[in-house]
């Protein structure tokens, strides 16, 4: 029968890890990768394992792909210190990987809350993304922001769900943006991407419609309408640092082509 390892990135999560790795027993290894956190995590997480390491921020993918490599067997399931693994999900992955799984990995369903309550709609729900896999046959692609495990060959599917408790309110969320949008904006500026005024004047909307109207976030009600508002902000955000970057270059580009005539008459 292969073995599971449970792996989990962390930095001053101890308000979260506890319920994390309880939900995480049932594997045969539970590995921890800690960004050497100021507050309990450590602590908490010796409760549960010694398999406990500490190295320096990398980024979001080379921090997961980096956890992943320090487990001690190649089926591999990434977990999120704000995400739960249900009772009926670990009965699902033990079965399937001691049946011997036929696929390189497989998309777990998330069931995300927001303000105390599960959001259903507006994209939020099933949420799938690769969780359970051979590190044989995949890794984390090297992003600054939305990471992603890229296979050697198709994902299955999960059919239970685990449980993510993402931002705490509308404050945690805008706190997290600033950074998320910062990254994103970064990366596809390194992609050679520029943002032009239709960005700003249509993207925003755009995100709005398709969360509240198009994907039915109004049936959340007033969290629906919030997360369309805020992710539109985050739209909004991206593109303007990406417009600032590419304004900034062009002085930085032109100031020193200045400089080289002044030293060259």
């Amino acid at each position: 029968m292969a073995a599971v390892s449970v792996v989990v990135i962390t930095k001053d999560e101890e308000k979260n890890i506890r319920d994390a790795l309880a939900g995480a027993s049932f594997a045969d290894e539970i590995v921890v990768l800690d960004s050497f956190s100021a507050d309990g995590t450590v602590d908490i997480c010796r409760e549960f394992t010694d398999r406990i390491f500490q190295e320096e921020w990398r980024g979001f993918s080379a921090q997961k792909q980096r956890a992943v490599e320090l487990a001690g067997n190649d089926w591999v399931f990434v977990l999120d210190a704000d995400e739960r693994i249900t009772p009926a999900l670990a009965e699902e992955i033990s079965k399937l990987v001691d049946a011997g799984p036929d696929r390189p990995g497989y998309r777990c369903p998330r069931r995300n809350h927001f303000m105390g309550r599960e959001i259903r709609h507006g994209g939020w729900y099933p949420d799938y993304s690769v969780r359970l896999f051979d590190r044989r046959r995949g890794r984390f692609q090297e992003r600054a922001v939305h990471e992603a495990v890229k296979l050697d060959g198709e994902a299955g599917y999960l059919k239970n769900p685990m449980l993510h408790f993402t931002y705490d309110g509308v404050s945690d969320y805008l706190l997290r943006a600033d950074r998320y949008s910062t990254l994103a904006a970064q990366e596809m500026r390194q992609q050679g991407r520029s943002a032009k005024i239709s960005d700003l004047l249509l993207r925003p909307h755009m995100t709005f419609m398709k969360m509240y109207l198009f994907k039915g976030g109004f049936r959340d009600g007033i969290r629906g309408l919030l997360l369309a508002g805020l992710y539109s902000c985050y739209t909004f955000s991206k593109y303007a640092k990406l417009l600032e970057m590419t304004i900034k270059e062009r002085l930085d580009h032109g100031l020193t082509r200045t400089n080289i005539r002044d030293k060259n008459p």
